[in-house]
């Protein structure tokens, strides 16, 4: 898997999944999401994951499909074998952006509903103002932003 100790390896994953629970992550997906990360094939089976992170093949399989759904990890199969295996998606982040900008979007028109009921000129009104120009910025700025991320990547691969 990799030239890391396995001790230490199981530490940066503990580690770095809690920072992603720090945000709001469940614990079991980030887990698995930082092993794929870390391991030098970027795809590891379900009886892999669960000796990597010493748990049980039931708290994978719902970490794997809870990645699955928010399209942070793809589920796949070598031809010719029955085992499937999971790796990190490729352009993950840029989909994450991607939906988030949906997200986002929404967030935006609900905010401008409530500060037509609020009204404007109220310190919640103001408020809400405030963060609807911050979500109308993130929605205008996310395609070029993603679009220089793009660039970037064909320069670094040419």
């Amino acid at each position: 898997m990799s030239a890391v100790p396995d001790e230490e390896l199981a530490s940066f994953i503990e580690r770095s999944a809690a920072m992603f629970a720090d945000v709001g992550w469940p614990r079991m997906p980030a887990r698995v999401f930082i092993a794929l990360l870390v391991s030098d094939s970027g795809k590891l089976t379900a009886a892999e994951l669960a000796e990597m992170l010493r748990v049980s093949p039931a708290a994978i399989s719902g970490a794997v499909r809870y990645l699955s759904d928010t399209q942070l990890a793809v589920r796949d199969r070598e031809p010719g074998t029955r085992r499937d295996h999971y790796q990190v998606s490729g352009p993950m982040w840029q989909q994450t952006m991607l939906s988030r900008q949906q997200l986002m979007k929404r967030w935006a028109d609900a905010l401008a509903e409530g500060i037509d009921v609020l009204g404007e000129g109220t310190p919640a009104g103001t408020r809400m103002a405030e963060t609807l120009a911050f979500f109308r910025f993130m929605e205008a700025e996310t395609p070029s932003l993603l679009a220089k991320w793009r660039e970037r990547r064909t320069e670094k691969s040419d």
